[in-house]
């Protein structure tokens, strides 16, 4: 008799390198990754009443679920703004360790979620892109542009910035905007998503 399929796939996911503590149970805490091929990593900012894992997990397995092989890496400091912000003064440091980037540089696209702070998206996205050299494509909650991105010397498929303020080694190709943190995003945002995915994968 031969076997039948009910639909689903397989998909083998090494998750992290040690068991996730403090909020979250054993969900995927900072510092921690979970491996699924060398398509695509989606870059998440780590939980906490801030950073809420719920999107990262709904995006990963729809792209998963559509055959792009897709890994998570939850930043260690994935808190605030990068030191050279305008507001670094006044919120945790956001940063990445030199393993953090090594691992990012090994896929083909980094899909980075954002929140909701204009100011925290661009410089976030700038320090990561500073340092890997690969097409980007940002989720975020808050409206932002290709613009925002050139204006503080982020290389974009659209916008570039001037060339005395190119400040980037990887480029922004798209922009998902209205991917509201800790609910449940729509399957338009999904589709979207995926179909963006695509065309840089």
């Amino acid at each position: 008799m031969s076997p039948q399929s009910i639909g689903r796939k397989t998909r083998f996911v090494e998750c992290r390198e040690a068991r996730g503590l403090g909020v979250g149970g054993s969900l995927a805490q900072r510092a921690t990754i979970s491996e699924s091929g060398r398509q695509v990593v989606a870059v998440a900012m780590g939980p906490g009443k801030r950073h809420i894992t719920k999107p990262v997990c709904e995006i990963t397995y729809e792209l998963r679920e559509q055959g792009i092989e897709t890994s998570v890496i939850v930043i260690n400091a994935g808190s605030g703004v990068p030191a050279d912000a305008p507001d670094a003064v006044t919120s945790s440091q956001f940063g990445l360790d030199q393993i953090e980037i090594d691992r990012i540089q090994q896929f083909k696209v980094a899909l980075i979620h954002l929140g909701n702070v204009k100011n925290h998206i661009v410089y976030k996205a700038r320090l990561i892109l500073r340092n890997v050299d690969m097409p980007a494509v940002i989720v975020c909650q808050a409206p932002v542009d290709f613009e925002d991105f050139a204006r503080v010397g982020v290389k974009t498929r659209v916008v570039m910035p001037v060339k005395e303020n190119v400040g980037t080694k990887g480029t922004i190709m798209e922009i998902i905007n209205g991917v509201v943190r800790g609910q449940t995003i729509s399957q338009a945002k999904l589709d979207e998503i995926v179909s963006k995915i695509k065309k840089w994968s």
